[in-house]
């Protein structure tokens, strides 16, 4: 991918972005497909991995013997994925660049025992997963995703896009205060239906097997959730915004996919990685999450394929980069109060580089560098993000991993609004602007 050519790298703390330029959407309509196709973190890797293997990785297991030889690879665990591709000039202490993204979203996420329902109404009984902002799931049509695990150790992912389910917001006219003030209990108000009649114990499990076509005697367990059915699409009089679910933060995971695919075609000096993990949503503490070994475990065993020692091992870490890419906030033209005055960043000004003094993002000046110039070895235009200092501040992968390996990190991502919503708003261009910035920074 080449992008189209820059404006200013943002040598002041936030660039000011220029009219959008006319760029080819193919990246971006190759995202839309990549949200369609991934309503869940098990679909986003699958689908991931599909793109790598047209681009001839190939996939490893974590049980068997790794080899030394140059190539790309990948290996999924659940809803993670972690790619790479060691150049053929690669030694035992070559340096990693990482490309760092999270595949998981804030949703509704069914319960081990899920039929419920009250006067009549067949319901879902769900559990709230992440930082979710409740009044955006209301009165959507809602479909199923996700996995089951069968009886003899095998698992198969389910995707069912039809409007199965809704949470029905209550009338107007039996609570006339909701306008002044909307409160929503997350136990008694979030409950999906589905039907009518009394509740009918195993009936949504039935119904999920029979789709997925297996026996629901053979399914012992499930990670299921909800997902808005209603596609991704271009926004605006000059289709300049993209409305779809899911971009915080498969957006980056796709970008992170594009780039290293691209970069695997040229000559790299640095073993290129993606690193897409699960559950950054709710803490990252998991055996998929960042918090856990998966990507030090990873490194450590290209190294030592490679016939590396410990301290090969050591000069590898000292000489990798991790680059965690993660959705951001646009300025919001109702709530500008809520944003750093000096900071506004703005949709289709390319991607932004994320800032906190006190480490809820990792970036630092020496990553700012690092950044700068990925951006302008792409000629992509970039952005800063600081938040108000009367605003608490998000966090991401980034200083997770940054203190989890001892590895320099920095934080960047796409300008958004409505983040964590059913329903995300983006540049339709920064998608593509930041798959540039990211192909640059894994080729430095």
């Amino acid at each position: 991918m080449t992008p189209a050519a820059a404006s200013q790298p943002g040598a002041t703390p936030t660039a000011t972005p220029t009219a959008a330029p006319a760029f080819d959407r193919s990246h971006t309509d190759d995202l839309i497909a990549y949200l369609q196709s991934s309503p869940s973190p098990f679909h986003a890797v699958a689908s991931a991995a599909e793109r790598l293997e047209k681009a001839g990785f190939r996939q490893v297991e974590e049980t068997a013997a790794w080899d030394a030889a140059p190539g790309g690879r990948y290996l999924i665990r659940g809803g993670a994925l972690i790619a790479w591709y060691v150049p053929e000039s690669a030694t035992p202490a070559t340096g990693f660049r990482i490309v760092g993204a999270h595949t998981d979203s804030p949703n509704l996420r069914v319960k081990p025992i899920p039929d419920t329902g009250a006067d009549g109404w067949r319901q879902v009984a769900v559990e709230i997963y992440g930082g979710v902002p409740l009044n955006t799931w209301l009165d959507r049509d809602l479909g199923l995703s996700g996995r089951l695990a069968l009886r003899d150790g095998s698992v198969v992912l389910v995707q069912l896009d039809e409007p199965l389910l809704r949470v029905p917001q209550l009338a107007i006219h039996l609570d006339r205060s909701v306008n002044d003030a909307l409160t929503l209990d997350r136990q008694r108000h979030l409950t999906p239906i589905w039907g009518l009649g009394e509740v009918d114990e195993g009936s949504l499990i039935r119904y999920v097997a029979d789709a997925a076509g297996v026996d629901a005697a053979d399914v012992v367990g499930w990670d299921l959730m909800v997902h808005d059915v209603q596609p991704p699409s271009y926004l605006g009089r000059d289709r300049e915004l993209l409305a779809a679910p899911r971009l915080d933060n498969l957006l980056s995971v796709h970008a992170g996919t594009a780039a290293l695919v691209a970069a695997a075609s040229g000559e790299l000096e640095h073993i290129a990685v993606l690193a897409a993990f699960d559950h950054e949503e709710n803490g990252s503490e998991s055996d998929t999450g960042a918090q856990g070994p998966l990507l030090g475990t990873v490194m450590d065993r290209s190294v030592f394929a490679r016939g590396g020692t410990l301290e090969d091992r050591a000069r590898a870490l000292a000489a990798t980069v991790c680059l965690s890419s993660d959705m951001g906030h646009a300025v919001h033209p109702n709530y500008s109060e809520r944003h750093e005055p000096g900071h506004h960043p703005m949709p289709n000004g390319g991607p932004i580089l994320k800032v906190n003094v006190n480490n809820r993002y990792a970036t630092n000046a020496t990553g700012r560098a690092v950044f700068a110039a990925a951006c302008e070895r792409a000629g992509v235009p970039w952005q800063t993000f600081v938040s108000n200092n009367s605003v608490p501040c998000g966090t991401t992968i980034g200083p997770i991993t940054a203190a989890r390996l001892g590895i320099a990190t920095v934080d960047c991502g796409v300008a958004a609004l409505s983040m964590h919503s059913a329903r995300e708003l983006c540049g339709a261009d920064d998608p593509f602007l930041l798959a540039g910035a990211l192909k640059a920074f894994l080729e430095s």
